[in-house]
């Protein structure tokens, strides 16, 4: 059975954005089944809503099948993960530009700061996350304005994450000018072997 891969943007992130179109073609040609879904109300990102429509997108998660995120994408999935019964495991993991911090240049206006507040402010039980996935991968990047490199540390020691960090690829937005990203693609392909 070939793989599925699920593409989770981030917040103000749609499909067609940055290198997920790239990403998703690329997997595609080697022969997963790939979707890379509008996520509910992306400016206004909630938790449970975000949650559920993974879980719902995901149906029946099996060692098959990977997850990849970008930014609040990549909290959605392992929020999505912890809330998981004890026996259901997944693939993998690879997680683009994840955090639990953020910098004050993520608050472009006052109402980012209301809606970042609960995804900073409710805790992610890792450990829960981490029973479900047999490898995470975390990618930063050295230049990112928005994420704390520092938050690398938190996601190696609690996921046991591999960690990679990307030179001058700011927030692997489309805005940054990442319209491809070979290593997303290369860790999903190692995942899934």
């Amino acid at each position: 059975m070939s793989a599925r891969v699920f593409i989770v943007h981030g917040w103000g992130g749609y499909p067609e954005e940055g290198s997920f179109p790239w990403l998703k073609q690329e997997l595609e040609k080697m022969g997963f089944n790939v979707q890379n879904p509008a996520m509910p109300k992306p400016l206004e990102p909630k938790i449970e809503e975000w949650v559920s429509h993974l879980a719902k997108l995901v149906g029946e998660p099996d060692e098959n099948t990977v997850l990849f995120g970008h930014s609040i994408g990549t909290q959605t999935i392992l929020r999505y993960l912890a809330g998981l019964p004890k026996e259901k495991k997944i693939g993998g993991v690879v997680l683009l530009a994840p955090w639990v911090h953020l910098t004050e240049a993520a608050y472009e206006t006052k109402g980012d700061r209301d809606i970042a507040k609960p995804w900073l402010e409710t805790p992610i039980n890792f450990a829960a996350a981490k029973l479900h996935a047999k490898k995470f991968v975390a990618i930063f990047s050295d230049s990112d304005p928005l994420v704390p490199l520092d938050d690398a540390k938190i996601f190696e020691r609690e996921l046991g994450a591999e960690i990679i960090i990307e030179h001058k690829k700011g927030h692997f937005s489309g805005s940054d000018g990442i319209t491809e990203l070979p290593i997303a693609r290369d860790k999903i392909l190692e995942l899934s072997r």
